[in-house]
């Protein structure tokens, strides 16, 4: 009686996954994984993706003061990446560790860590994020997007020239200029006149890893 039943059972399932609608189904399951992986793959390939690399490229800082304050940051990352070939759909995310600011003086790094500056062991990083790139002119370009020092956030701009378009590699330079006391540095350094207006300038790297080249406006 058991056997009988087991067959029965074995019977109509294989019926079942003969049937036309089952197998119609199967086909369309089948069809849509296949386009969509195709289109995916597609996608990428259309997509150029540029690479910022790290030797020969710099953030740099520099303020205005009775006693020179300048310098680098040693520990950073930056990416750019696009939706499209459009070189205004570019993303460019900038993330530095504000501990690491290099000045060539202990004394300036210590105070520029602290509390009255980048009060880097509350808030440890300095970001910048644009969504968008505007083509202002051959090889020129503006960044609006969102800078963030000690927490708090506020619309900047970063302007910049561009080198070797279409050639696969580049440079891009760029500066960005900010009132730090919109963003609570209010303190001064003992004996040392400090200007408010800090400039922050970019040197990168630009490398196409894949895909195609980006398409720029003619002017």
């Amino acid at each position: 009686m058991f056997r009988r039943a087991s067959c029965e059972q074995h019977t109509e399932v294989t019926n079942n996954m003969k049937s036309p609608r089952t197998l119609f189904s199967l086909h369309m399951v089948l069809l849509s994984l296949l386009f969509s992986t195709t289109s995916r793959a597609q996608a990428s390939a259309d997509v150029p993706v540029l690479k910022i690399t790290p030797e020969g490229s710099s953030v740099h800082f520099a303020v205005k003061a009775s006693v020179s304050i300048e310098g680098t940051f040693d520990k950073w990352d930056g990416t750019m990446a696009f939706t499209s070939r459009d070189v205004s759909t570019g993303v460019l995310d900038v993330k530095i560790a504000a501990d690491s600011v290099n000045t060539g003086s202990g004394m300036k790094n210590d105070k520029l860590k602290g509390k009255d500056f980048f009060n880097a062991k509350h808030d440890p990083y300095i970001t910048f994020h644009s969504t968008k790139v505007e083509q202002t002119g051959p090889n020129t370009f503006a960044l609006p997007g969102t800078f963030t020092i000690r927490g708090v956030s506020k619309s900047e701009t970063l302007t910049f020239t561009a080198t070797g378009q279409g050639t696969g590699e580049g440079e891009i330079k760029g500066t960005m200029a900010f009132d730090r006391r919109d963003y609570g540095m209010n303190s001064g350094i003992p004996f040392i006149k400090v200007a408010d207006r800090v400039e922050v300038s970019v040197d990168f790297q630009v490398k196409r890893v894949s895909g195609p080249p980006l398409v720029f406006k003619q002017q």
